[in-house]
């Protein structure tokens, strides 16, 4: 097949674009009548204008959200009810799976393959899953005396601000509203301004569905405006936030500055990746260096972006890790060949070539990689990029750079792998490979990640909690563990 007879870029126009806020049910421009470009960051160029939200539409999202909730259509429908609504949901996203995928696409410029075979079905799986648990959330009955009974129920909180970020626009909106809605909260979702059409095009679908008017309110805008006016404003009563630390910590001083509203922050990472001397499958180990760097153009927050590895098998390792990326080569995202897409914007792209000349500067050896490329297109696409000889100091080890960047660190001994692996303000994920049950069972405990992962990376589902230590926040999405973050424990005492 030829790459003309591969590009689906045609498809999109075919796409009716959602360009405006929904509040209350209805598509409604912005009050300020303001709009922002959402950009293809494949070619540079702008493809659509979208509604620009301010506080003033927050605050009316915020009224209709309340109306919602207090009107009781949604919360207070039996469980079970909302069960079958979101399941419906749920079947419309499978149904327009190829038109949310290439929204994605769009939006981010990661390839299309990916956005069909990765994402979206994980949106439509993790939203199912958090439909079906909505009717399995029990309340208890405490052990009091033969003259009382006292018993204890999970109430929705009530308005829930949701704050997602672009890298994975629709998976991350659902792992926040999937619980918030299952427990029968309004919700005001903010998509990042890079990414909101297949959030836009969702609330569509939602209001299909036949979740009520004012439920779901979708406001398109930036941080600064939008997230900001959500963080203070007084009628929200939770937020559920990924983004970066730095923003992270912006809206815990919003609570404090307004309601103490409940902020659950799921920030940035660093994750190590650890390869020992015991590691008999070097190429497996590799294989899923390669992946859990490079996917996504490296746009993931438990991206593996530390390598550590023994020194003993350094160079060897290098050299099959270098093999597994030698594909990845950048291109149209729309290419369905195309393993490697495109950074987010340019001043994404700016950040990670700065922090690229940063790991020169500092006196890491640059081993692979390291330009931007295919500038002819306009696009925003740099190389993936490894580096040697890393010290944990370095700037590269350090910060979140949010891109296709590898620090590779040596160490001796376990001990030194697990102190350096510590050794970050961040404690998303990690991972281990060896074939020492000894060395796996001490990494699992001595390493502080929310996730460690032994043999494997970034390897999990909706079933179990995902989440941080330290400054990569306090929030747990999925799991049974999410829907408790959006309800209120009340206990109701009866005496005779």
């Amino acid at each position: 097949m030829t790459k003309s007879m591969t590009n689906h870029r045609h498809l999109l126009d075919d796409l009716t674009i959602q360009d405006k806020a929904i509040v209350g049910g209805d598509l409604c421009q912005s009050l300020s009548g303001e709009s922002f470009n959402v950009i293809d960051p494949s070619t540079g160029k702008t493809h659509v204008d979208i509604t620009h939200c301010g506080p003033e539409d927050v605050d009316l999202a915020e009224k209709s959200a309340r109306r919602a909730f207090e009107a009781g259509a949604w919360s207070r429908i039996s469980a079970t009810e909302r069960k079958t609504t979101l399941m419906r949901l749920a079947g419309l996203m499978r149904d327009h799976a190829e038109e949310l995928a290439l929204l994605e696409t769009l939006c981010v410029g990661k390839p299309i393959n990916d956005a069909r075979n990765v994402d979206i079905p994980a949106s439509c799986n993790t939203l199912a899953w958090f439909a079906e648990a909505a009717d399995k959330v029990y309340g208890e009955v405490a052990p009091s005396d033969d003259n009382s009974l006292g018993f204890v129920e999970h109430e929705p909180l009530g308005v829930i601000g949701a704050v997602v970020p672009w890298n994975l626009p629709l998976l991350m909106t659902v792992w926040k509203i999937g619980p918030a809605l299952a427990t029968g909260n309004s919700v005001i979702l903010k998509p990042a301004e890079q990414s909101p059409l297949s959030a836009l095009r969702l609330g569509q679908l939602a209001l299909e569905a036949g979740i009520p008017e004012g439920v779901l309110n979708i406001v398109p805008g930036y941080g600064e405006t939008v997230g900001k006016a959500l963080g203070l404003h007084p009628g929200v009563d939770a937020i559920g936030f990924t983004g970066s630390a730095e923003v992270g910590k912006l809206f815990l001083t919003y609570s404090g500055q307004s309601n103490m509203k409940r902020i659950w922050p799921e920030c940035g990472g660093k994750s190590p990746h650890i390869v020992t001397r015991n590691c008999k499958d070097l190429k497996k180990a590799a294989a899923a260096v390669a992946t859990g760097i490079f996917f996504n153009q490296g746009q993931v927050c438990n991206a593996g972006s530390r390598l550590l590895v023994d020194r003993q098998i350094k160079q060897e390792f290098l050299a099959l890790v270098r093999e597994a990326s030698s594909d990845l080569i950048p291109d149209d995202p729309f290419l369905t060949t195309t393993k490697l897409g495109a950074i987010v914007s340019r001043p994404q792209m700016e950040r990670v070539l700065s922090y690229i000349e940063a790991g020169r500067s500092e006196g890491a050896d640059l081993v692979m990689g390291g330009k931007q490329v295919r500038k002819d297109s306009g696009g925003y696409f740099v190389e993936p990029t490894i580096f040697d000889n890393v010290s944990n100091d370095m700037t590269i080890a350090r910060d979140e750079i949010f891109g296709p960047v590898l620090a590779t660190i040596s160490f001796d001994t376990l001990d030194e792998a697990i102190a350096i692996a510590n050794d970050s303000i961040y404690g998303l994920g990690a991972g281990i490979w060896t074939d020492d049950l000894d060395e796996a069972l001490t990494a699992s405990k001595r390493l502080h990640a929310g996730t460690v992962w032994i043999n494997n990376f970034d390897d999990a589902n909706v079933t179990v909690p995902f989440g941080g230590f330290k400054q990569s926040g306090f929030g747990r999405d999925k799991s049974l563990h999410a829907l408790s973050k959006y309800t209120d424990l009340k206990t109701t005492w009866i005496a005779k």
